[in-house]
């Protein structure tokens, strides 16, 4: 029985399109939203909605529900929808009337909404954890190679000296920069829906959202119903946005890592149990991971893009459309948290050809400084730039 069944029957094909996935993308939001239940709960009974007897079944019956589902014995059916119905029916099947009763003052809207703010919380403290790791990772590199010189390239052409050192921990700070990113979307994300019902409030009953927002540790509300609701796939763009730009920088330094551990290059040695082979050339290693990793940012950058188009052109207040915006920052999350993973393992395990990367610096790359050396000796930058341009004429 759904949550919202009033005595008729809906078609059965209706039915199955309309819940879709969401039992099963659900599975993952079911401790959150007995959290968010359980502070409900403990409100009811603060404002006198239900009895203490209650509060306490309702909470050990949440309680419970946690534990069933981290053990994976916990399970939502397609014709309950989503993980709401499915809580509401175990907790009714099990401790009686009470269960009826953890509804009052709350909708599906705002009950979704609150989980998944609990949820992204989390997950954004575990990618910013994950990225201070890769952050170690490179800067270890590049302490261990600070002075093994490289050239550096504009156009894709050699263009002035610089060291792996600078280079490794360039992406140790382009790393801190996508953390701080992350960090700037907490303020957003750490205010609580929780009490906003459908979106115009909760008629009635004097919800104290205070001590809900406070039992599930945000640091505020959001005040105003209405723009409570709004945030609903707003959120989820900005934190694919944020996502996007750590896949960015996984991204770029995929492709660096690519380039320079071909034999044409030969600075960076990929140990061949990081690598993949071919089914036809025997000689070969392929670093599929790499191109992976490389890939998967046009694959969060496309969850950015899937949300922003199903948010646009909605009037005010809840539209089904915003279901839809639930898995994409299920799948951002993931994959970058999946090639975080990954690319630490990789930068841990990479080596250095120093003797490759000296070989590598040509004299060409000391033009700019020949200029300048003449600058110092009292020539102006423009003749010194072209007398030193000739000498590298073709």
């Amino acid at each position: 029985m759904t949550l919202w069944e009033k005595g008729y029957s809906v078609d059965d094909d209706i039915l199955a399109f309309s819940a879709g996935d969401e039992y099963l993308l659900d599975q993952r939001l079911v401790p959150y939203d007995c959290r968010a239940s359980i502070a409900h709960a403990t409100m009811l009974e603060s404002i006198g909605a239900i009895d203490a007897t209650e509060c306490r079944t309702l909470v050990k019956g949440l309680t419970e529900i946690i534990r069933l589902h981290a053990a994976g014995e916990f399970t939502i059916r397609r014709e309950q929808e989503d993980c709401h119905t499915a809580i509401e029916e175990w907790l009714t099947a099990h401790i009686g009337e009470a269960g009826k009763k953890i509804h009052v003052g709350r909708s599906r809207n705002d009950q979704v909404l609150t989980a998944l703010r609990l949820y992204e919380k989390e997950e954004l403290a575990n990618t910013r954890e994950l990225l201070g790791a890769f952050r170690h990772a490179l800067t270890a590199k590049s302490v261990a190679h600070a002075e093994v010189p490289m050239p550096g390239f504009t156009h894709m052409r050699r263009a002035m000296p610089t060291t792996i050192g600078t280079w490794f921990a360039a992406f140790a700070d382009a790393v801190e920069d996508d953390r701080l990113m992350l960090e700037s979307a907490d303020g957003l994300v750490d205010r609580s829906p929780l009490g906003t019902g459908a979106g115009y409030g909760v008629p009635i009953f004097e919800l104290n959202r205070a001590m809900t927002a406070d039992a599930m540790e945000f640091g505020g509300l959001l005040e105003n119903p209405i723009h409570a609701h709004m945030t609903r796939g707003k959120y989820e763009a900005l934190i694919l946005s944020l996502l996007a730009q750590v896949l960015l920088d996984l991204n770029r330094l995929a492709t660096d890592l690519l380039l320079f551990s071909m034999t044409e290059f030969g600075f960076i040695k990929l140990p061949k149990d990081l690598c993949t082979g071919s089914s036809i050339m025997p000689q070969k290693t392929n670093p599929d991971v790499l191109e992976l990793v490389r890939g998967k940012y046009h694959f969060v950058v496309g969850e950015e893009h899937k949300v922003k188009g199903l948010i646009g052109n909605l009037m005010t207040g809840y539209q089904r459309d915003l279901g839809l915006t639930k898995e994409p920052v299920f799948r951002g999350f993931d994959t970058t948290k999946a090639c975080l993973r990954i690319m630490c393992h990789v930068v841990e395990r990479i080596e250095v050809d120093a003797g490759a990367c000296e070989a590598a610096m040509a004299d060409d790359l000391y033009a700019t400084e020949a200029a300048y050396k003449l600058v110092k000796e009292g020539v102006p930058f423009r003749d010194a730039y072209r007398r030193i341009g000739e000498k590298y004429a073709d």
